[in-house]
């Protein structure tokens, strides 16, 4: 194997775990949210409101370290990119175009922590609530 494929695997398949697992993370957040609102509507014991909640935080907490992980991975690939991709013409460098241009908001890490700490802040409350509801 070709040192230039061997990066680029690398960053090819780190990328894509990252993508699956901010799916995944979605989908379970999706059932996780909706058993909530069940609950709620429902009136079922809070009990089940507090198993939820921790769920959800740790089910936040988990992707958040993941995530983290996934993003150390891609990272340590971008600098060996760079650099043979500056053999290519000045528009063929896209991760050397990208960097010149990338914001410090606008990123895909930006968007999964802003929805991981949402999740998280959600599943604190639903486990207050929880709590709060078997103390009445």
């Amino acid at each position: 194997m070709k040192e230039i494929e061997f990066i680029w695997e690398h960053f090819k398949l780190n990328a894509e775990q990252r993508l699956k697992g901010f799916n995944l993370f979605v989908v379970l957040s999706i059932f996780a949210d909706g058993g909530v609102f069940t609950a709620i509507e429902k009136g079922l014991n809070p009990y089940l409101l507090c198993i939820l909640g921790i769920f959800i935080i740790v089910l936040a907490v988990v992707f958040l370290l993941v995530d983290t992980r996934s993003q150390k991975l891609l990272k340590i690939t971008i600098p060996a990119l760079k650099k043979l991709e500056s053999e290519f013409r000045a528009e063929s460098q896209l991760f050397a175009i990208d960097a010149r241009e990338q914001g410090k908001l606008v990123r895909y890490t930006t968007a999964i922590r802003i929805l991981l700490g949402s999740q998280m802040l959600l599943g604190i409350g639903v486990l207050l609530f929880g709590l709060s509801r078997i103390m009445c």
